[in-house]
């Protein structure tokens, strides 16, 4: 791994439950020296990624990403897109519909929206990192972007988020296929316990997987008509993201989605 990627992959470590993060916490989490996160850190410190605060001198984000964050949705509103669509699957399915996209070597969160229908629902981190091995949204990504990016997930080592998550390289292969060949993952409680998901994949203007839009559910809930429901909802709102961000669906995948939206209830 680079110097740049070094430095980068410390950010990844910050989310909503674990805003600050002080030197000895952060050279644990990234398994390196500390003299070289306190060289990275400080680097990004004095480019605005990172600020250092109270007298403990712990770590938050920095600033730049307010400026960053700016341009980006003024260049690509894809956020404001994505929450006008997810609203509408969160109603149709009653559950948490999210999206997340591929940026670089990892799968975060971009948009989430949670029904009003149960007080009991799947919770979500903003950018969360997302498993690959582990996720419905994962798996869709895996399954619609070619062998280069499976083997190289395959590759490293998997995490076992709960004692359902897969780890064996072979059996997500075949996980990978089955999803390609019906055009939708489903997974139940890989990345959480007692949660059950369903994700389609989203596609570019060159017909390239960036992302998936998902359906995630307490398992006590999923009923045999939920899960017929959320299959031809998140089907449908797959085709529908991709078209209003520019993409455009791959025939391959069309058909599948034809199929999947013609399920019987």
């Amino acid at each position: 791994m680079g110097t740049v990627s070094k430095a980068l992959s410390l950010l990844s470590f910050f989310s909503r439950t674990t805003p600050e993060i002080g030197l000895s916490e952060m050279t644990r989490l990234s398994g390196l020296n500390k003299a070289t996160v306190y060289r990275l850190m400080t680097e990004l410190a004095e480019q605005g990624f990172v600020e250092q605060l109270g007298s403990g001198r712990q770590y938050r984000l920095g600033p730049i990403y307010l400026r960053l964050a700016a341009l980006r949705e003024a260049a690509v509103p894809t956020r404001e897109v994505a929450q006008k669509v997810l609203k509408d699957l969160s109603e149709a399915t009653g559950e948490t519909a999210h999206m997340s996209v591929l940026q670089g070597q990892v799968l975060s969160t971009l948009a989430y929206v949670y029904s009003v229908q149960h007080g009991t629902r799947v919770t979500m981190e903003d950018a969360e990192q997302i498993n690959f091995h582990s996720t419905s949204s994962g798996l869709v990504v895996l399954a619609f972007n070619g062998a280069e990016l499976v083997d190289r997930v395959l590759s490293e080592p998997l995490e076992r988020r709960t004692p359902q998550t897969e780890t064996n390289p072979d059996i997500i292969r075949q996980q990978v296929a089955q999803t390609r060949q019906l055009g939708l993952a489903e997974v139940v409680s890989g990345f959480e316990e007692d949660v059950h998901s369903h994700a389609c994949p989203v596609f570019d203007a060159r017909q390239s997987c960036f992302g998936a839009v998902a359906v995630a559910a307490p398992v006590a809930r999923m009923t045999p008509e939920l899960r017929s429901t959320i299959r031809r909802e998140v089907t449908r709102a797959s085709l529908h993201m991709t078209r209003l961000l520019g993409g455009f669906v791959p025939d391959e995948f069309k058909l599948k989605s034809e199929a999947l939206l013609a399920e019987p209830d």
